[in-house]
């Protein structure tokens, strides 16, 4: 099993490209299945996510057909086409490798009239059901049952009525899902307290160029025109603000000064203001974003929140970051109760911090120590590489198979802009 080797103490410094964003294209790719003309996908991470997506619409019939595969290039251009779809069921063995696979429910079920799904997997972070899928769903006309660990949706008379939603909590998966179901109804739908993360505006911007009506793009309310087919389209995904944060915090642990190329400032707004509160400096730049750390990090008190607040993919790097702050920074998780496990590993490195529910209280050190580290999940494994990046001797992070799903090659970027990584295998 492989392993990231870290030696720290290197003052990062440079142009560190931004990839596509993870959630945003495991969003798009779906929107293939709603047609049977090609959708064509630029700036597409090379992440094991993605192929994992892939291998899935396989399994529904779509074909999926890859440019740019040289080892130089970052991203990938991929054409998806559903000419019909051969299946209606994402099956348990690729389903429970990844939450998002519960993504192809809505738009299967738009365009079969059928779908049966797998309940998913992905990061053990903390409850995340799919009721909400389920109810919003059920509103704009599916009939839904649950046998053995699978869900099954029918659109009786075989096209999905529309209809009308509130959301009692956001939720972005749900959103995504009942947006991708609706755009083929036979009639409207209204979908309010929606998600307003900008991966959902990526999802109804790509939906609209494939010939979807949608108003409310960007705001809680959504209003949507069923139509009776969709057509193809080409379509840029946009890029990975979580990416984009989790290197910015790589700048300010290790007082260095990255230019991100490619950073979206109004994606990433909350993050870019929780590093100004911090003392690091944040301006925009014709290519991306420039962020830069002098003086030690103050203190700050954060708390998760849906967009536009602090993203929850952003807490565990932050913490990583206010290690070597000055000060007690308190950072309350409200969104996943089981967020924190990458705390004791950050403690076997010096960290010193103490967790009282979802709060936790970030004393700052003078140094962190290497040691070797075990990755719980996606952002944990990011945070564990932040602090590596900072600490004093050699840092080993295993079961980096978590950061594959949603850092495009880390260590080659991190080691253009002076970081001494690799990757080791054990066997």
């Amino acid at each position: 099993m492989d392993r990231i080797l870290i030696r720290g103490g290197h003052r990062l410094s440079g142009r560190l490209p931004i990839s596509g964003a993870k959630n945003a294209a495991l969003t798009l790719m779906p929107c293939a299945l709603l047609t049977d003309a090609p959708l064509t996908l630029r700036n597409l991470p090379r992440l094991a996510d993605v192929d994992g997506f892939g291998h899935l619409l396989n399994q529904l019939g779509a074909s999926t057909a890859i440019e740019g595969t040289s080892p130089q290039d970052f991203g990938r251009t991929m054409t998806i086409r559903a000419g019909s779809l051969t299946s209606t069921e994402a099956p348990y063995d690729i389903v429970r490798k990844m939450r998002a696979s519960i993504l192809v429910l809505g738009p299967v079920l738009a365009r079969a009239g059928e779908a049966r799904v797998s309940l998913p997997g992905g990061c053990a972070i903390g409850n995340r059901p799919i009721d909400l899928h389920l109810k919003a769903l059920e509103a704009i006309g599916a009939e839904l049952e649950m046998a053995a660990g699978y869900v099954k949706a029918t659109a009786p008379g075989g096209r999905l009525s529309g209809g009308r939603y509130r959301f009692p909590v956001v939720s972005v998966g749900a959103t995504e899902n009942v947006v991708m179901a609706a755009v083929l109804a036979k009639g409207g739908s209204v979908i309010e307290n929606a998600a307003r993360e900008p991966e959902i505006v990526d999802l109804c911007n790509c939906l609209i160029a494939m010939g979807a009506r949608i108003e409310g793009v960007g705001t809680d309310t959504l209003e949507i025109e069923g139509v009776d087919a969709l057509h193809g389209a080409t379509y840029a995904v946009m890029p990975d603000r979580i990416e984009a944060g989790s290197y910015a915090c790589a700048a300010a642990i290790t007082g260095g000064s990255l230019e991100l190329v490619g950073a979206r400032a109004a994606d990433m707004q909350a993050t870019i203001d929780a590093l100004r509160e911090a003392g690091v400096t944040v301006a925009e730049t014709a290519d991306g974003l420039s962020v830069e750390a002098g003086a030690p990090l103050a203190p700050v008190t954060l708390s998760t929140a849906p967009y536009p607040g602090f993203a929850t993919d952003m807490q565990a790097q932050f913490m990583a970051m206010l290690c070597l702050g000055s000060g007690t920074s308190v950072l309350t998780e409200t969104i996943f109760e089981n967020r924190y496990m990458h705390v004791p590993e950050l403690a076997r490195m010096g960290a010193d911090i103490q967790v009282h529910g979802r709060t936790a209280l970030v004393k700052g050190v003078d140094r962190l120590v290497g040691a070797p580290v075990m990755a719980t999940d996606l952002r944990a494994s990011m945070s564990l590489i932040l602090a590596g990046l900072a600490a004093e001797g050699e840092t080993a992070v295993a079961r980096v198979y978590h950061l594959d799903r949603g850092y495009e090659r880390l260590e080659e970027k991190l080691s253009a802009v002076g970081a001494d990584i690799e990757r080791a295998s054990d066997g």
